[in-house]
């Protein structure tokens, strides 16, 4: 396996792990809502579960990948996620303008991605 291969399956391995991060992110905002300020057990240790989870699989994707990318992308996702999420899940209001701002922040993970490729970067 060349230099090059490693790099990039490596790269796509920290990717994973960064979507992995993101989902436990939605399921701990999901559960923090979920736990009426930590009152109720099962949601709290929920909440507790996902947030190691995420922190785990955070910080496991930051080894790789630039803490200001990762970042952003995680809290991007985390944010559409539990925005969309709680919509459906929780029945939040969720407003035409406010999907308008999601699909913004969807745009800028996506572009974050790509700027992150081996062919943008030469």
């Amino acid at each position: 396996m060349t230099t090059m291969d490693h790099k990039s399956q490596s790269g796509g391995r920290a990717w994973i792990m960064l979507l992995l991060a993101s989902a436990f992110e939605v399921g701990y905002a999901l559960s923090v809502g979920g736990s009426q300020a930590f009152t109720v057990l099962s949601w709290s240790a929920a909440a507790l579960i996902f947030f190691l989870l995420t922190l785990y699989f955070l910080s496991s994707a930051l080894r790789t990948i630039d803490v200001g990318i990762g970042y952003a992308v995680w809290a991007g996702i985390g944010s559409v996620g539990a925005a969309v999420l709680g919509s459906v899940l929780l029945h939040q209001p969720l407003t035409l303008y406010q999907g308008f701002w999601l699909a913004v922040i969807i745009a800028g993970v996506v572009w974050l991605k790509l700027a992150d490729s081996a062919k943008l970067k030469g």
